[in-house]
């Protein structure tokens, strides 16, 4: 699906029950444009995983989510081999003469289990790919996310590279709990997502949950804006 301007995509998020301003619509429009992934930084719970989700929604796409965490590694981001099946492979195959024809047919593509960004790369309908919380993997994990970012593309030493057919739309989500290397920001859009303005903060809350009278609303909202002013460890999200 493609905007014609950044005021379409602030009307079809809204029609998932995502409010938008100007600079939400503005960088998701020159993010299609362009073909570039969009770096979503911001404090916990003020909308960057639901922007992406209701960016799927609103255009009808299939969405891929890499949850990243302490430890991620290329095995649950990118692909591993089913070890089991070569294994029985290699079993069934004891009588084989050569050890060539044997590896030939463990390193095929029913062998491979793919993880989420290769099944990005290799999806041929619409698709959004998630990669929420990048902060939270170590610096030398980012490499991973290089090659895709970049050419869109994987490389398999087995099978070859595999090029995307068609190209993802990225959300990558930040807390801002470490610095991002250059190389990984410099691929990307950048977005702040701050706590909204007390209008913009009820109007969420009055799509949420739309029989909540509108007194309640904006006390609801003074009393958490409020409460962010306290020098919390974790401040109430907008969720």
């Amino acid at each position: 699906m493609a905007f014609s301007e950044p005021s379409a995509v602030i009307e079809a998020l809204a029609t998932t029950g995502y409010l938008a301003d100007e600079a939400i619509g503005s960088v998701v429009y020159l993010a299609e444009k362009l073909e570039k992934p969009i770096m979503i930084e911001g404090p916990a719970g003020t909308g960057k995983t639901e922007l992406a989700k209701a960016y799927a929604t609103a255009t009808g796409s299939r969405l891929i989510r890499l949850q990243c965490y302490e430890g991620l590694d290329e095995t649950k981001a990118l692909y591993e081999w089913n070890y089991k099946k070569q294994l029985l492979r290699i079993q069934a195959d004891q009588g084989a003469t050569h050890w060539e024809d044997v590896e030939e047919n463990i390193f095929a593509e029913d062998f491979l289990l793919t993880r989420p960004l290769l099944e990005a790369i290799r999806s041929n309908e619409p698709t959004v790919l998630l990669v929420d919380e990048v902060d939270r993997i170590e610096i030398e994990t980012e490499a991973l996310l290089l090659e895709v970012l970049s050419d869109f593309q994987v490389s398999i030493p087995e099978l070859g590279t595999v090029l995307a057919t068609r190209r993802p739309t990225v959300f990558l989500t930040s807390n801002a709990t470490r610095e991002l290397s250059e190389a990984l920001k410099r691929r990307c859009l950048y977005l702040y997502l701050d706590y909204p303005d007390i209008e913009r903060e009820k109007q969420i809350v009055m799509t949420r949950v739309p029989e909540v009278p509108d007194i309640l609303s904006d006390q609801i909202v003074r009393i958490v804006r409020s409460v962010r002013s306290l020098d919390l460890k974790k401040a109430p999200s907008i969720s």
